[in-house]
């Protein structure tokens, strides 16, 4: 069965326990070797899923919530390989991937599966029109320095999926690597009322942690984080972190527009 994570508003989310806001917002269990297993936000309906094939190949088919007869019937998809090299393959094409690749699903394909020895990641949203599949290597990411190291959070963004690349109908798509010395991943923060935003963070040692900022500006809760698990951040919560090794993390939305700077910056002397 699916793992499904409701709506939750900006009070409910203050009065939350820590337990439960890590039940309502922390994904833990997506990578299991040979297993697919998929979590839905119904936070704009969001559905990510990770895939250990092993070796082998397994086939992406949709849960059972989604009442469809084939995953990407309403739906595109995001897959991207986190490690290793393996293939992805649509309707018959296969596309070979190594580490940090990503390959984009448009609506309509029919099969999809993924084999090797790479683990992936996968990123589905609700689509109303079909773009062409399509391979995205790493070095033709789009990419983007931003931060500032004398404020700890200097990175690299690389955006790919998005309006002025691989084109999709919501889903926008991109990895963000922390540079050497800096541990703030999104500073100054900010809000984007028009979409969800999902954090998967990898790359980090499994003794190390990143300590994930959400909730409203004025009343931020704090979840710890660890490799290879994902923070839902509702379209009016901050989703920002500060980790005590290096790491990376895979950002996706999903909502009204596809716009990366449609967001609204919060200061980071208001934050409380």
């Amino acid at each position: 069965m699916t793992d499904v994570r409701y709506p939750t508003s900006p009070t409910e989310m203050a009065r939350l326990a820590p337990e439960e806001l890590r039940e309502r917002f922390l994904v833990t269990d997506l990578f299991v070797a040979g297993e697919v297993r998929f979590t839905l936000s119904l936070h704009d309906r969001l559905l990510i899923g990770g895939a250990m094939p092993g070796g082998g190949e397994l086939i992406l088919a949709p849960p059972a919530e989604l009442r469809a007869e084939n995953l990407c019937d309403r739906r595109e998809l995001g897959i991207v390989c986190l490690e290793g090299a393996g293939s992805v393959t649509t309707d018959g094409q296969q596309h070979p991937v190594s580490a940090e690749d990503i390959v984009y699903v448009g609506q309509g394909a029919e099969t999809v599966s993924v084999a090797g020895d790479a683990v992936f990641y996968i990123v589905s949203a609700p689509a109303h029109l079909a773009h062409p599949t399509t391979l995205i290597p790493r070095a033709s990411a789009e990419s983007v320095r931003i931060g500032d190291a004398h404020k700890a959070s200097e990175r690299t963004l690389r955006k790919y999926v998005h309006e002025d690349g691989v084109r999709s109908c919501e889903l926008a798509l991109g990895i963000t690597t922390l540079e050497p010395g800096s541990v703030w991943n999104t500073m100054p923060c900010h809000t984007h009322d028009r979409r969800t935003e999902i954090y998967l963070y990898f790359g980090l040692d499994p003794a190390e942690r990143v300590v994930h900022l959400c909730g409203e500006p004025t009343r931020t809760r704090s979840i710890i984080v660890a490799d290879r698990q994902a923070v839902i951040s509702p379209p009016w919560s901050v989703h920002t972190g500060a980790g005590t090794a290096p790491y990376r993390f895979v950002w996706s939305t999903a909502g009204e527009n596809l716009a990366y700077n449609d967001m609204d910056l919060v200061a980071t002397e208001s934050l409380s």
